[in-house]
Parts: C-alpha cells; sequence; structure tokens
C-alpha cells in the first residue's frame, strides 16, 4: 500500500525541499519505491535532482490544469527507485485557473490514483504557502512532515498551519493526521537553536522527531550538484542526520499502523504556540 507524504510550511527557507529530497533518496537506497512530486512553481526540487525545470515537455501543472494522464508526466531520476513528477514555473498560474473548478482540492489526489499500487511512498513537496496547491497536498496525503528551521521566527504561523491541517482533515481528507515536525538548520554554536528545538518539543512532545538536522555547507552544496546527500557526501553529518531521520520515521510508521494510524493533532489548541524567548 502506497504511503503518500506532504511536506508542508508556509514559511520559505525552512529546509523542507531538502527534507523531502534526502528522505525519498534514502528510503530510494533501501530498495523502496519512491515518487517525489513536485508542486513548488519555484521547481526547486525538481533543480534540486538534476533535472532542468524548462526540459521536461509536461509538469505537474498539465495534470493539475489540462488533465494530462500523470504516466505522461513521471520521469525517471540518476537514483535507482525514484521516480520525479517535475514542476515549472507555470504552475504559479494553476491557484487562478482552478479556482471556478469542481472539486479543485482533489486535482493532485485524482491525478495521483493511477499509481496507487506502483510507489511504495509518494513524497508531495508543497510550496511556502497555504493556498490551493498546497489544500491539493493536503487531500493527497495520508500524512504530513513538518519541516521547522532552529531560528527566532520558526513558530510564526505554526498554529495557522496546524489549523489548516486540522481544517483539512475534518472536511476533505479524514485519513490525514502528522506524521512528525522535523527540526532543520540547527546551529549548536546558537543558545536560540536550542531554545526553539525545547519549545517544539514542549508543544508537541508526540510530533517532534528526535533526530536534529544541521545546519552545514554540504546540505546547501548538494542541490547544485543535483544530487542527495546520501550520494553527495554520504559520511558528511547532513547526510548522517538525514539517515537517522529515515529510521526514525521507519519506526514511526510501524507505531502508526498498530495505533490506528492517526496522531493526536485533534488535542492540539492553536492558541498553546508559544514564541521561543529572543535569548542569543
Amino acid at each position: 500500500m502506497t504511503i503518500t507524504y506532504t511536506f508542508a510550511n508556509q514559511k520559505g527557507g525552512v529546509g523542507k525541499t531538502t527534507t523531502a529530497i534526502n528522505l525519498a533518496a534514502n528510503l530510494a537506497v533501501r530498495g523502496k519505491r519512491v515518487l517525489l512530486v513536485d508542486i513548488d512553481p519555484q521547481a526547486n526540487a525538481t533543480s534540486s535532482l538534476g533535472v532542468d525545470k524548462a526540459a521536461p515537455i509536461y509538469s505537474i501543472y498539465h495534470a493539475l490544469v489540462d488533465g494530462v494522464p500523470i504516466d505522461q508526466i513521471v520521469m525517471l531520476t540518476k537514483r535507482l527507485h525514484l521516480d520525479l513528477v517535475p514542476s515549472a514555473p507555470t504552475l504559479a498560474g494553476a491557484e487562478v485557473e482552478l479556482v471556478g473548478e469542481e472539486k479543485r482540492e482533489h486535482r493532485l489526489a485524482n491525478a495521483l490514483a493511477p499509481l496507487a499500487e506502483r510507489y511504495d511512498y509518494i513524497f508531495v513537496d508543497s510550496p511556502p504557502s497555504l493556498g490551493l496547491l498546497t489544500i491539493n497536498a493536503l487531500v493527497a496525503a495520508n500524512a504530513v512532515i513538518i519541516p521547522i528551521q532552529c531560528e527566532y521566527l520558526a513558530l510564526e504561523g505554526l498554529s495557522q498551519l496546524i489549523n489548516t491541517i486540522q481544517l483539512a482533515q475534518q472536511s476533505l481528507n479524514p485519513r490525514l493526521r502528522i506524521a512528525g515536525m522535523a527540526m532543520t538548520m540547527y546551529d549548536s554554536r546558537t543558545h536560540l537553536a536550542l531554545q526553539v528545538v525545547e519549545e517544539v518539543a514542549k508543544h508537541f512532545p508526540e510530533l517532534i522527531f528526535h533526530t536534529v538536522i544541521p545546519r552545514s555547507v554540504r546540505i546547501a552544496e548538494a542541490p547544485s550538484y543535483g544530487e542527495p546527500l546520501v550520494s553527495f557526501d554520504p559520511k558528511s553529518r547532513g547526510a548522517q542526520a538525514y539517515e537517522e531521520l529515515t529510521k526514525e520515521l521507519l519506526a514511526r510508521e510501524a507505531t502508526s499502523r498498530t495505533e490506528d494510524g492517526r496522531r493526536k493533532t485533534e488535542q492540539f489548541h492553536p492558541s498553546s504556540v508559544v514564541r521561543p524567548s529572543s535569548g542569543s
């Protein structure tokens, strides 16, 4: 059975695409069949896997807006077992073009339906917004992974994101759950980074991943070479951290199957989010 994860955070630059790519690549190395779906008009996931965003004839835009079959859009990547549905800048106009369409929130779910038995995992990299594209990603998913940057404004808007996820769960996708919150860009030299991690752990003890992704030059360099860390520099701190995060995700999957497949998102009250103090 395919498990679909959406990576979501309306704040940009939090490591969302990097986390999606590296988890996908680590699962592919394990022999899992993985599809990465890029629905961000910036197409960063597409270019980070070595694909020129202007090269594909079709992109996810054509599936969402024109109804082009997804089989005609899926691309092979350089990584065995890892395929890609590319994005393109034209996707920026999709929200306007779909606004009057019936069941517009289900376009992505319907497009991906024919692939249900082909992959073990489908990862959806959503744009840094809470617009129609992200709603489509939430409707298509079994679970959400929320990357959170270990900096002062990390919790800004987090309650709004959780509220959007809950609304999607209640009205559009009852199976949706939060798989976890991944702390990214951790700088051990700053006390603030530790404060942010502690704050998230305090309010979301069952959701925060124990693995923390460090701030790393190698993590930043890998996309420019079109490679995930597992092939770019497998011995780097970043690669090892994503390896541990992959193991933790798999362990949570096993647990969630025995716990009715649901996290306790309904027990969260958005007002309980507290912004970390501004210590140095």
